[in-house]
């Protein structure tokens, strides 16, 4: 008798992206940034992978003939990168619904959510 293999079905994942800056987390009032880090959490105890942002390094080896590392972003925008979350959701609009109290969300940044293929 042959036993059936279990085969399992992975969910989703989105990469976010906060950005947000001091003035605006600490323009934000402490019961929202508290209950922000609280969901924070809540999504960290359920498998989102998250952390800070550090100072980043753009790497270029162009046609591999020579690694080129320049410190600092490649991108630019109006608020610094303040962190990066790896989420499972259903959907890109369940991937929205769990981001969307998360401190950079809720203190006057904004947080991108890609769905990865």
């Amino acid at each position: 008798m042959k036993v059936a293999e279990t085969e399992e079905v992975l969910m989703p994942r989105f990469i976010t992206i906060g950005y947000g800056d001091r003035d605006g987390y600490d323009r934000t009032p402490a019961d929202v940034r508290d209950a922000a880090h609280a969901h924070d959490q809540e999504l960290v105890d359920r498998g989102m992978i998250a952390g800070v942002a550090g100072q980043p390094v753009q790497v270029r080896n162009t046609e591999a003939v020579g690694l080129v590392v320049e410190h600092g972003a490649f991108l630019r925008s109006d608020l610094p990168v303040a962190g990066f979350g790896l989420i499972e959701a259903e959907t890109l609009q369940d991937a929205i619904e769990q981001v969307a109290g998360t401190p950079c969300a809720v203190a006057h940044g904004v947080v991108e959510v890609w769905p990865l293929g």
